[in-house]
């Protein structure tokens, strides 16, 4: 089969996924204890009052009905209202998911750029101080929670230091954003030459982009020491040496023939990145998606929490596609049947 029509099958497979996605995230959201007519309410509000508002909301109608309402207005690119702010959620996710996929980049692009040279000298000085340095630092970021890390970032370089402005958003107060290109604060003020606003949001960004950098690099440092080590003692390895091919030559074999099981441990970091950045958007203030979906959910908003869900299952999905086509381009051995 070819690259193509693999693709083809993969994009025609994520309907029946996303479709049972919605299914599942639709049960658990009604299953959910209270009353959303109630909730939106508030107060005291007399039993006339809570049922106009279930009959406005569509909640006094059977739970298939329910279901079906939300997927036409899904299919339509209407993904309800969002209580808090008071907008269409597609409005506010269009300002939100920008911020977080910023922040989920930065935090990526540090954890690969540190995470595999670090497994790669790990593994080629086993045993050695640089190895031991690294297999502390892998167990620290795997053992260490993300808020608190982000916790002790923020009183050791904002409030012992001052090297680090406040945690309270993407940009210093009274600092407003660049014009709206891309909605990430970096490209947009490059792009337009806004190098004040360039400066501030890149300070307010590595401080939680590295505390996501520092737990995610972890396992992608893990995986390249133990993948490495394996391929430095196969055979055609021990071949390489026995021919002389000086060892940069040797382990650049070493690291290619590595990159499958890194390729993949690098597409899962990303999606638990995306994922998991709710709870570092609370620590950080960040203006992101997670943030906005923490909000709905202490409010029991359920349209932002569905469409939160349903966004990252169709990120989780991208990535794994991505995953396997880069698969063919890393290896050519690997043929799609």
């Amino acid at each position: 089969m070819s690259l193509i029509k693999y693709v083809l099958r993969r994009v025609a497979l994520i309907l029946p996924i996303l479709l049972g996605v919605t299914i599942v995230m639709f049960t658990l959201t009604y299953l959910l204890p209270g009353d959303p007519a109630l909730v939106r309410l508030g107060g005291s509000p007399a039993f006339s009052q809570i049922e106009k508002m279930r009959e406005k909301m569509g909640l006094d109608k059977p739970v298939y009905i329910q279901y079906l309402i939300y997927m036409r207005d899904l299919l339509s690119g209407d993904l309800g209202i969002c209580w808090v702010t008071d907008r269409p959620v597609l409005e506010d996710l269009k300002v939100r998911f920008p911020a977080t996929l910023e922040l989920a980049l930065c935090g990526f692009m540090i954890a690969v750029i540190t995470g595999i040279p670090m497994g790669v000298v790990s593994a080629i000085r086993r045993n050695r101080l640089i190895d031991h340095f690294s297999r502390v630092i892998s167990i620290s970021g795997l053992s260490i929670p993300l808020f608190w890390l982000g916790l002790i970032f923020i009183y050791v370089f904002y409030f012992s230091l001052n090297w680090s402005p406040a945690p309270i958003g993407r940009l210093d107060p009274g600092l407003g954003p660049p014009k709206t290109i891309t909605g990430m604060y970096i490209i947009d003020s490059v792009l337009t030459g806004n190098w004040v606003t360039l400066r501030s949001s890149f300070m307010h960004l590595i401080l939680p982009a590295a505390t996501l950098a520092l737990i995610n690099l972890a396992p992608i440092a893990r995986m390249v020491r133990s993948t490495m080590l394996d391929t430095l003692g196969s055979e055609y390895i021990r071949m390489e040496r026995a021919a002389g091919i000086p060892n940069r030559e040797v382990y650049k074999d070493a690291l290619r023939n590595s990159m499958i099981p890194i390729l993949t441990i690098t597409g899962l970091v990303f999606g638990y990145m995306m994922a998991g950045i709710i709870v570092l958007e609370q620590v950080f203030s960040w203006p992101g998606m997670g943030l906005y979906a923490l909000q709905a959910m202490e409010a029991s908003d359920n349209d932002p929490m569905q469409a939160y869900i349903l966004i990252m299952a169709l990120t989780f999905i991208s990535i794994n596609l991505v995953v396997d086509i880069l698969y063919a381009a890393i290896d050519p051995r690997i043929r799609y049947k």
